[in-house]
């Protein structure tokens, strides 16, 4: 019987390419939110407006837009890589690597931010908006005076459910050769057989949503406490 021995992971030729692969995610991950984030903000926001006998009611602006989130949002993103990558081309000149996967994970992002933030408004008690009206408070005020300030605390957590979403689109984006540790993990873990590499990148990965987490609930509790 002939028995196949794997040599020890070679870490110190290894190590180079995992940190560059931590820096690939931290890139994709920061640049994803803050384009993500300001972009669902906004469209969570004219979501909240337009909403049927809200601020600026518009029902067919509301229609339109609800429909293009409910079409989008439940895309497995692995799939929504393939589906979008003229577009990634178009944008970014390529599918490959982290600049172009970059462009699905924002679009992705602003999708899913956009019904975050819409939800944690319409949540925002309606007598605080029917006040501000009636002292009369111009709209644009009372949205972004009012309205959004009294949801930050839960926007800043839904935020912090979708860093953790990020992160998982990022490693996703690996199996495309959009680089991070999710390649990392693929062709030094996965297609090399080595448990090791894999179990490391999932452990970095962990600790990446545990900080990403406890940020997110420290700074929440600050703003409840305010």
């Amino acid at each position: 019987m002939n028995l196949v021995v794997r040599s020890a992971t070679d870490w110190a030729s290894l190590s180079p390419v995992l940190w560059q692969s931590v820096l690939e995610t931290v890139y994709m991950v920061a640049v994803t939110m803050v384009i993500g984030g300001v972009a669902g903000l906004v469209i969570g926001a004219v979501l909240y407006a337009t909403r049927p006998g809200n601020l600026y009611a518009h029902p067919v602006a509301f229609a339109v837009m609800n429909f293009v989130i409910n079409i989008i949002r439940p895309i497995p993103f692995i799939i929504f890589l393939t589906a979008v990558a003229p577009v990634t081309r178009a944008v970014a000149g390529t599918t490959l690597g982290t600049d172009a996967a970059i462009v699905p994970m924002v679009i992705m992002a602003v999708v899913v931010i956009g019904r975050v933030v819409e939800q944690n408004l319409v949540a925002v008690d309606p007598g605080t908006v029917e006040a501000a009206r009636a002292i009369g408070a111009k709209r644009i005020s009372i949205l972004f005076g009012i309205v959004i300030p009294e949801a930050l605390a839960p926007l800043i957590l839904g935020y912090t459910f979708m860093f953790i979403a990020v992160v998982d689109m990022s490693a996703m984006a690996g199996y495309i050769g959009g680089g991070g540790l999710g390649n990392f993990a693929i062709i030094y873990g996965y297609q090399q057989f080595n448990q090791e590499a894999t179990w490391v990148t999932v452990a970095i990965i962990i600790v990446i949503v545990q900080i990403g987490q406890l940020f997110g609930n420290w700074l929440a509790q600050r703003i409840l406490r305010r």
